[in-house]
């Protein structure tokens, strides 16, 4: 059987303004297409950092630790994807012009703002359904499992409305649309066919390793864990959803894994349907120039890896 009917590696893909980002074994690729339809790459080898493997192979921290690693690797490819966004548009100025301190301040601030950008995204749903539940539903009953259940209803639709709002601007809607053909290479992949795109367009937009899936089981396996601890005041709940955040992330991680065992199983593929649901708005269908640029990161991604 030859190589491409043999597809036992698995890769990660991350969708990036104008541009798709695929996760290798040995090394990260993203892909961006210039006004001119030439397709410029960024080639990342990934360094295994020996303390960190080791934390990725224990259940519940290696949640965490993916999270960590997936938000550094995402940061540099999406501030890659800008600049080359930047420069089309006349933004930024020319790199050889730019001296190693601005450069260096640049990546930083890159950093600081998804830094900030993270701790801003967990506050708010992680903080603002619990105290919404609070002001609506707090006397409406004595059971905690109620004021739980609809705290992650609350946490479910300021998390679809946000997704759906954003998805009406051009940029993000564009965004969707290459984050949809990321997966449709993955899945066209997965079965073994060759990568074009009139075979990748064949593929939904869905898929069951997507990061949405987390998402979504974050606020599900929330609702089951809370229901273990009870509290006595609105502070003292508050206080314990901020120290269950770090439990709660990695059990979801774990649940993400176990489900992805049992998609083959007709049985059980309902229990990844949460995540492909919040898929429909985070994914839109991309046109045959964005599967190109897919195509184009993921078949660059794995000629380095058989080269390094």
């Amino acid at each position: 059987m030859s190589e491409k009917n043999q597809p036992t590696a698995v890769y990660g893909g991350q969708a990036v303004i104008e541009g798709v980002m695929f996760a290798g074994q040995k090394v990260n690729v993203t892909a961006v297409r210039r006004k001119d339809n030439t397709i410029h790459y960024l080639e990342v080898p990934r360094k295994e950092i020996g303390w960190v493997q080791a934390l990725k192979k224990i259940p519940l921290i290696r949640g965490i630790v993916g999270i960590v690693e997936a938000s550094a690797k995402g940061a540099q490819h999406l501030n890659f994807s800008a600049e080359v966004f930047a420069e089309e548009e006349g933004v930024v100025k020319e790199e050889k012009k730019e001296s190693l301190t601005g450069r260096i301040s640049m990546i930083l601030g890159v950093a600081v703002v998804g830094i900030l950008s993270f701790l801003f995204g967990k506050f708010v749903f992680t903080l603002v359904p619990p105290t919404i539940e609070q002001v609506l539903f707090g006397g409406l009953f004595q059971n905690q499992i109620g004021h739980n259940l609809i705290e992650g209803l609350i946490k479910i639709i300021l998390l679809v409305g946000y997704i759906y709002f954003i998805s009406l601007t051009p940029m993000i809607k564009r965004l969707f649309q290459y984050h949809g053909a990321e997966h449709k290479v993955i899945s066209a992949y997965e079965a073994g066919l060759e990568l074009t795109v009139q075979n990748v367009q064949k593929f939904s937009t869905l898929h069951y390793r997507c990061g949405s899936s987390f998402i979504v089981f974050t606020v599900i396996v929330g609702v089951v864990i809370y229901s273990f601890f009870q509290y006595d005041s609105f502070l003292e709940r508050i206080i314990q959803r901020i120290v269950l955040l770090p439990l709660v992330i990695g059990v979801s991680y774990e649940v993400l894994r176990f489900t992805n065992s049992l998609r083959d199983i007709p049985v059980l593929r309902f229990l990844g349907y949460p995540g492909l649901w919040l898929q429909l708005l985070t994914t839109k269908e991309p046109d045959d120039s964005q599967v190109e640029v897919s195509i184009a990161s993921f078949n660059r991604m794995r000629e380095l890896d058989r080269q390094i």
